[in-house]
């Protein structure tokens, strides 16, 4: 596992400075007006102000640094060196206050001091982690007795269709089960900016919600609530469009699907 991880490192590295660059994530957007969370999940994490939060995964920190012009303490940490290294700058820009850190998230404990009242990760963060056991036990660490974890991500059963260009319906092209084994995607620029030239190879895992869900109870957090939702932020599928609320799901004809989920659990 430690070589995938390795190699994901190297490609979050690469995919950092075209992310950076794209109109996904219009980084000077952000400059001029620094919120980038989406009404789900302020509404759902509710009131930071004076609180302490930890961001799992937080790529370059544009959530983390929305977090913080909410009034959050907030602490970054993510897998690539130079992911932080462009999130510090942000932060100091922006005169924003923010303390990020560089770690895989299982070797965070050894990498970062403290517990927080707010653990938070979202959208595109579970598939690249191979071991959710560990994953569940590094958030029960980081987290204040009465602290609560909130994640939003896409809903495993989207990695179940096939999404190749030649689809025009939905249909199954994967096992919703989780088997352990990594798959390997071959991919040209990154998510937000498919034609950068750029080529690497994905390592993913899959992940059930009910390995989800096990994984957190199994550490010892209580499950606050579990929503699920036919649509997501980005068009995770080709099918998708973009209705006037800004959130992307399937054409009418083709039915709904669950998409997206939120969790909340507590210590």
């Amino acid at each position: 596992m430690d070589e995938y991880i390795e190699q994901n490192r190297q490609l979050w590295n690469a995919w950092t400075g075209i992310n950076a660059a794209s109109a996904t994530y219009d980084v000077a957007g952000f400059k001029a007006q620094p919120m980038r969370l989406r009404d789900l999940e302020r509404l759902e994490v509710g009131a930071v102000a004076g609180k302490t939060l930890l961001h799992l995964q937080c790529h370059f920190g544009l959530d983390t640094l929305s977090w913080a012009t909410l009034g959050a303490q907030v602490t970054g940490a993510d897998l690539s060196s130079e992911a932080i290294t462009l999130a510090q700058q942000l932060s100091g820009e922006l005169d924003i206050p923010a303390q990020f850190v560089q770690s895989d998230i299982y070797a965070l404990p050894q990498a970062l001091e403290g517990q927080f009242d707010i653990v938070y990760t979202s959208y595109g963060v579970l598939c690249w982690l191979p071991d959710l056991t560990r994953w569940a036990a590094v958030i029960a660490h980081f987290l204040k007795p009465g602290g609560f974890f909130y994640i939003a991500d896409f809903h495993p059963a989207m990695y179940m269709f096939d999404d190749g260009e030649a689809v025009t319906t939905v249909r199954l092209g994967y096992s919703y089960f989780h088997t352990g084994e990594v798959i390997r995607i071959e991919t040209q620029g990154s998510y937000a900016d498919g034609q950068a030239d750029y080529h690497a190879v994905e390592h993913v895992w899959v992940h059930t919600l009910g390995d989800i869900v096990s994984a957190l109870a199994g550490a010892g957090l209580r499950i606050e609530f579990l929503h699920e939702f036919p649509y997501t932020p980005d068009p995770y599928m080709r099918l998708m469009v973009r209705g006037a609320d800004g959130w992307w799901r399937l054409p009418p004809e083709l039915g709904e699907i669950p998409c997206l989920f939120s969790l909340k659990a507590t210590r």
